[in-house]
């Protein structure tokens, strides 16, 4: 029997691609609003956004980097990037300051309170990551082919 489960025909394959459940894009979209969602009360916590939080992430691994260098890596362009760095240093979390080697860049680096506002959120990876309920495989191959997503569709 040609059709679907619940009996009726199967769509043209024309037609396929014109389905919700058959986008790739939606699938992606409903997920990051649902992850991130999940984040919102644990950041809520830290007086963090989830563009907050990544910020911090990037400053925690790296602490003395370039606007220039941040936007790249959270794939953000200055003018968003900007307002969350405003905000960030008016909450005491970070500093900007121009470079003395360069007076066209400016150096982002945490204060102590923002520093120290990391062992605070050590719990949010493991809570994001026990609410999503992967293995460490199946966290490993999403991850991967996300990034995979990325730099096809990012190519010019």
């Amino acid at each position: 029997m040609d059709g679907t489960t619940d009996g009726s025909p199967a769509p043209a394959p024309d037609e396929r691609s014109l389905l919700l459940d058959d986008q790739l894009c939606f699938a992606l979209y409903a997920a990051s609003r649902a992850v991130t969602a999940r984040y919102r009360p644990l950041l809520e916590e830290l007086d963090l956004t989830y563009p907050q939080y990544l910020v911090l992430l990037v400053l925690w691994e790296r602490d003395s980097i370039s606007v220039r260098e941040l936007g790249a890596a959270l794939q953000l362009e200055s003018s968003t990037l900007s307002p969350l760095l405003k905000r960030l240093e008016a909450n005491g979390l970070l500093r900007r300051e121009r470079r003395s080697d360069d007076e066209r860049s400016v150096a982002i680096r945490l204060t102590d309170e923002g520093a120290g506002l990391r062992e605070r959120a050590r719990a949010v990876p493991s809570a994001i990551g026990d609410a999503m309920g992967l293995t460490p495989e199946q966290d490993a191959t999403a991850k991967q082919l996300l990034r995979l997503l990325v730099a096809n569709v990012t190519r010019r």
